[in-house]
């Protein structure tokens, strides 16, 4: 999977639709999902979930820090990557179709897609964003100087693993959900409900799109620096094809089904931590 799954704290598709909708021909065993998940990266991409969590204190005007201890322990349980993975797992038994699982993994097993996938792990596990925010947007101003075909196909990347409408959609669902959790659990006051929480949400869409595209632009920049410009023509060719957008589509709604419960588990088990604050 691209990198572009972290950036903006995870940029990518939740629908549920996509969850419900595409049935699959049989369930398949759970040693071919586990293959599935490894030979794509989505195993990595999933636990590197773990990593944005300091930014849900952020939401109700905290800080992870403010935890101390006992935050690193709620993460560490709450994000327990086995848990997610068998979460994952259970998704994909019943909505991935057979013949988009083996084109997946078909590519990601080939020479190009075996290099894409130890670069893209590193990129989703490396804990300093700022220096790789840094690094990937020098990058793309050194493409920007000179004219560079490459960074339209950067952009091509970013846009093959999921729609903008969509990931700003999957962002919000996740902050409501793991609001609203929080409320119920009394570690915050809202002074709205959910319709004006949304309501809330959607007039900053416009500064939540500016900041996901510098920053998926610039992890791509960073992660893919290495590759060819023709490697990189090639990579985007192969998230186009629709089966892998189908993959893709499904991948991203798994992922971000995945995080927003988490996310509200936390919110729940925040309630242990610290009094009441107010929103």
């Amino acid at each position: 999977m691209t990198s572009m799954i972290r950036a903006g704290v995870l940029v990518l598709t939740l629908c549920a639709a996509a969850i419900t909708i595409a049935k699959p021909s049989q369930a398949q065993n759970t040693d071919r999902l586990e293959a599935f998940l490894s030979a794509t990266g989505f195993d990595v991409a999933l636990e590197s979930m773990k990593l944005t969590a300091s930014s849900a204190p952020a939401m109700i005007g905290l800080e992870a820090e403010d935890f101390g201890q006992q935050w690193t322990r709620l993460v560490d349980e709450i994000f327990d990557a086995q848990t997610m993975h068998d979460m994952a797992i259970d998704i994909l038994s019943q909505t991935l179709e057979e013949d988009l699982m083996i084109h997946a993994v078909d590519f990601y097993t080939s020479d190009l897609g075996t290099r894409l996938l130890v670069v893209e792990n590193a990129s989703h596990m490396k804990e300093d964003d700022e220096l790789k925010s840094e690094s990937g947007q020098a990058i793309i101003a050194g493409l920007v100087q000179i004219g560079s075909p490459r960074l339209q196909e950067l952009k091509r990347l970013n846009e093959a693993v999921g729609s903008e409408d969509a990931s700003v959609h999957a962002i919000q669902e996740v902050q409501v959900r793991f609001l609203m959790a929080a409320a119920a659990a009394g570690v915050i006051e809202l002074r709205m409900d959910e319709a004006d929480l949304r309501e809330n949400l959607r007039r900053q869409e416009g500064e939540m799109r500016r900041n996901m595209k510098v920053n998926s632009l610039a992890a791509s920049a960073y992660t893919y620096q290495a590759f060819s410009d023709d490697e990189i023509s090639a990579y985007a060719d192969a998230l186009e094809h629709p089966k892998m957008q189908k993959v893709y589509a499904l991948m991203n709604a798994v992922q971000f089904e995945i995080m927003a419960d988490r996310y509200e588990q936390m919110a729940l088990a925040m309630s242990e931590l610290r009094p009441t604050q107010e929103l």
